[in-house]
């Protein structure tokens, strides 16, 4: 009898909370307290004890009291019915307070102020590259607390986070060769050039991650030699005399060194590892995450444009096709980890981040750069699942009451929510959606990553909405937080974007500087250390801050277009590389796809807003200010 007297004793105490609750505040029964307000607990939850959440909407406006698609939502309160025509307050008047300090602090910055910006970029690269040049070269990465080089662990060959990256072929110094263009130094560039071409050797005992060789590697060797060949380019003189195609002979070489992981797989993807001298190891597994397997297209389909061999984009874009088909019929989604020869799916998680992130991304910028339709076609349906599915809270990010947008990881299959946590590497997606023409969303879900790395001065790995605490607490200096604030800064012109990239850099100033460089940080929270400074940290983050900073960068200011790879290298539109020399490779397949996905019209959440984003907000703050504190308040800010 005692548990039922405690159970009664609670539901009173839930009844009295609402009833005063309704008088205070007019709030009434389903006030959201997935924010954490000061009341402490969730009484909702008690419900779970009791019932099932049956019938749910999984796509309400909250997603902050959601945890694998059970909704938190109270039952009808039997308080005295409060009258009609009361005024009843949204739960969002909590955050109207003290709301134009976010207009003082985000709405202006001074030209002296961003001059002092890019100076500091530009220095924040320097320490960085020259430390590397001094201490590491011609090995891969820079321990910048020891201040020395890193090549690959041959001691620990199961050490795949340093060998899938590092393959001893100076990847720093490749990584980073079109950075130096787009800070102005030509003298600097041709020299790094030139070391590249004496020095660099692919015909190594390296074990390597094919995704990995090639973003960082392949697309930077092309990029490098489009900028030195291209009379189009913006970046002045930087020719080089008696310069012979070397960088693309080098990309053209390890491309082939790289065919092996697209050999005997029965479906077409590859295996995620070659050996570059031997192929494909012995002990190779047969599973490979979406991103590592379908994100080669863009570098793949440069290079065979570029020599007119078109084996090189024909494996690329069979393995996009192959995983494109195995997504669930349900939902449209995709999982994360796939078996390459039965065509399974391991991971059944969709998602944004790791394991999918940059498949989504080469969807869009495939067809940006080749214009085959069918690559907008996949971009266009993914992009619909991914709002259907995955996307949760409010309907608009600028308007009317419940939970901001964000986008969780699901189930393939079900849609259902796995998790509740997302991971650094989603910070790329309102980068994406800019370029999709979708700003209003971006707006929002950046709002949401700036908030977290205003709370610790970086983004931990992985953060758990639910719990407003980091799950994985490392933060290796990743770029896509910065590569979505610069493209939003260039999609609005909002000097917001600024303010952040003067927040991130003042924070990796603080946080992360150390002797030689700037070093990993081990804890988020405590501020620790790793001994180690990935190649992107040069080639991504520090390129992006230095754009941001520099209105006049040539180009901002060429006649001609370019896009980012997702490694942050620099090609440029261009109409050669729509232009092919052999005959479409999919003829009937394309004509399949059509037929599977005959409306080709952009979803409704996938047209540009553009042109909706009222005037007053583009010259004050891109989120309202309600909004803003509403978000930072979730991140546990205040």
């Amino acid at each position: 009898m005692q548990w039922r007297s405690i159970v009664v004793g609670l539901v009173v105490l839930r009844l009295s909370l609402s009833c005063v609750l309704w008088l205070a505040f007019g709030l009434g029964p389903n006030v959201s307290c997935g924010f954490n307000f000061p009341l402490g607990f969730n009484l909702g939850k008690l419900d779970l004890l009791f019932r099932e959440g049956k019938g749910s909407d999984q796509r309400g406006n909250s997603w902050s009291q959601r945890i694998r698609g059970h909704s938190y939502e109270e039952p009808a309160s039997t308080c005295t019915q409060v009258e009609e025509d009361s005024p009843k307050r949204s739960y969002l008047s909590f955050f109207d307070g003290n709301k134009d300090e976010y207009v003082r602090r985000y709405s202006s910055f001074p030209d002296t102020l961003k001059t002092e910006m890019k100076a500091m970029a530009k220095e924040m690269f320097y320490f960085g590259y020259d430390n590397y040049m001094k201490y590491a070269f011609p090995e891969d990465e820079l321990n910048p607390i020891d201040c020395e080089g890193r090549g690959p662990d041959v001691l620990n060959p199961s050490n795949i986070n340093i060998n899938d990256v590092l393959g001893n072929y100076s990847l720093t110094l490749i990584d980073t060769l079109d950075t130096l263009l787009v800070l102005g130094n030509v003298t600097e560039f041709q020299r790094a050039v030139k070391l590249v071409i004496d020095t660099v050797s692919f015909d190594k005992d390296s074990t390597v991650q094919v995704f990995e060789a090639n973003i960082r590697i392949l697309g930077s060797l092309i990029s490098a030699h489009i900028l030195l060949t291209d009379p189009k380019h913006p970046f002045g003189k930087v020719g080089l005399e008696g310069y012979d195609n070397e960088l693309l002979h080098l990309a053209h070489d390890l491309a082939v060194r790289l065919l092996p992981a697209f050999e005997n797989t029965s479906t077409g993807i590859p295996y995620p590892r070659v050996n570059l001298k031997t192929g494909v190891p012995s002990d190779s597994v047969n599973e490979t995450c979406t991103a590592g397997a379908g994100s080669l297209l863009v570098e793949f389909g440069i290079l065979s444009r570029l020599i007119g061999d078109s084996t090189f984009e024909w494996v690329a874009r069979r393995a996009v096709r192959a995983l494109w088909n195995l997504r669930s019929n349900k939902t449209g989604l995709l999982g994360n980890v796939v078996n390459i020869q039965t065509g399974q799916w391991v991971g059944k998680q969709s998602g944004l981040g790791a394991g999918m992130d940059s498949f989504y991304e080469y969807l869009l910028k495939s067809y940006i750069l080749f214009g085959e339709k069918e690559d907008y076609r996949m971009f266009q349906a993914a992009y619909e699942s991914i709002q259907n599915h995955m996307r949760r809270g409010r309907e608009s990010c600028n308007e009317g009451d419940g939970d901001p947008p964000l986008y969780v990881n699901v189930n393939m299959f079900s849609g259902e929510i796995m998790n509740t946590w997302i991971d650094s590497l989603q910070a790329f997606f309102p980068g994406l959606q800019v370029l999709n023409g979708d700003v209003d969303n971006a707006i929002c879900l950046h709002a949401f990553y700036y908030a977290i790395w205003k709370r610790f001065g970086a983004l931990p790995e992985r953060y758990n909405w639910q719990l407003q605490a980091p799950d994985v607490l490392f933060y290796p200096l990743r770029p896509e937080l910065v590569e979505s604030t610069y493209l939003l800064y260039q999609a609005t012109k909002n000097p917001f974007y600024l303010h952040v990239g003067m927040d991130i850099l003042q924070s990796l100033e603080k946080n992360a500087k150390v002797r030689c460089g700037y070093a990993t940080l081990h804890h988020v929270v405590d501020k620790s250390k790793e001994d180690r400074m990935e190649s992107f940290f040069l080639s991504e983050t520090c390129k992006y801050l230095y754009l941001l900073f520099d209105e006049d960068n040539p180009l901002h200011k060429s006649d001609n277009k370019y896009i980012f790879t997702t490694e942050g290298h620099v090609v440029p539109i261009d109409q050669r590389f729509r232009e092919k020399q052999w005959d479409d490779m999919f003829p009937c397949e394309e004509g399949a796809l059509a037929e599977r996905e005959p409306n080709a019209q952009p979803p409704l959440g996938n047209i540009s807003n553009c042109n909706r984003i009222p005037e007053e907000r583009r010259y004050t703050l891109p989120l309202k200010s309600v909004y803003m504190k509403q978000i930072d308040h979730m991140v546990g800010l205040f």
